[in-house]
């Protein structure tokens, strides 16, 4: 399995950046994907996530309103995208592309509304954001 990001970069702050997430070599569909990111210093932190099987979407209180997550299919990969808006300093930091969650982890998101870093598997190498 494969996650490679891209889009990343420097904006002002109450500006917008699109993120997208290419995943490939499964040979099987991966339940969910999201966007975590990490702040130096700070622990890893869900930003949204989506349920591939159904659409259904998952975000930080702190991006609700602002963030949108999408998925695209096709026969050789999926790919995520994370579209931010009116960003702010605070959201600066590197961000991780993340797929696979566990069935009995999703059952309990789709529950919950929640989900963290244990919920998934594999991760991308990540893309900075600076937010000034």
């Amino acid at each position: 399995v494969q996650l490679v990001e891209s889009g990343g970069g420097s904006v002002q702050a109450g500006g917008s950046l699109r993120l997208s997430c290419a995943a490939s070599g499964y040979t099987y569909s991966s339940v969910c994907m999201g966007w975590f990111r990490q702040a130096p210093g700070q622990a890893r932190e869900g930003v949204a996530l989506i349920y591939t099987g159904g659409g259904s979407t998952f975000y930080a209180d702190s991006v609700k309103g602002r963030f949108t997550i999408s998925q695209e299919k096709d026969k050789n990969k999926n790919t995520v995208s994370l579209q931010m808006s009116s960003l702010n300093p605070e959201e600066t930091g590197m961000y991780y592309c993340a797929a696979e969650c566990p069935i009995g982890n999703m059952v309990e998101i789709l529950r919950t509304r929640t989900f963290g870093a244990s919920d998934v598997h594999f991760w991308g190498q990540g893309t900075q954001v600076t937010v000034s």
